[in-house]
This record gives C-alpha cells, sequence and structure tokens, in this order.
C-alpha cells in the first residue's frame, strides 16, 4: 500500500483519505485539527464515528509513546513490514 503517499495514492477512497488527514493531524506535534478539516469530517462521518475514529488515533498514538518511553521494541510480528515514523 501506498500509506505514505496516500493523499496520491489510488488505493484510497476519499472516505478514507479523510480519515487519514484526521491520522496526520493527530500525530504530528502539537496535535491540531484544522476547523476546515474538522467540518469535512462532520460532513462524512456521524458523531459516533468520529468519536470511534479519533479514539482510535489517540489510542496507536498512546502506545507508540508509550513503548519509546521505555524503549519497548517490536516483537516483530510483522517482519519484512514497516510502519513510517511520525512527522516531527
Amino acid at each position: 500500500m501506498d500509506l505514505a503517499e496516500f493523499e496520491r495514492s489510488t488505493h484510497f477512497n476519499e472516505r478514507e483519505k479523510r480519515a487519514l488527514r484526521l491520522t496526520v493531524a493527530l500525530t504530528r506535534t502539537p496535535a491540531e485539527v484544522p476547523d476546515e478539516l474538522f467540518a469535512v469530517l462532520r460532513g462524512e462521518f456521524s458523531e459516533r464515528e468520529l468519536v470511534e475514529l479519533t479514539n482510535a488515533i489517540a489510542w496507536e498514538n498512546y502506545r507508540a509513546r508509550f513503548n519509546r518511553t521505555f524503549a519497548i521494541e517490536s516483537e516483530n510480528f510483522s517482519k519484512g513490514q514497516f510502519c513510517p515514523l511520525p512527522e516531527r
């Protein structure tokens, strides 16, 4: 998949790209969701879906930062795969 290049990828539909834009916004430091992105998301997702989506993104960010703090390394469950590091 073209996750790192999702904006130009044909593997994601517009709804998925909007969710990924939220993911990028919430993963950056500081985490800021621009008003115009939030307005687009409100038009695409129900309130319940936005809560679930935001919770999943926040939880994964929490886990990544927790693991980094304690230098918890990969268990190699996805050997040969990779996950791009978040932007700083």
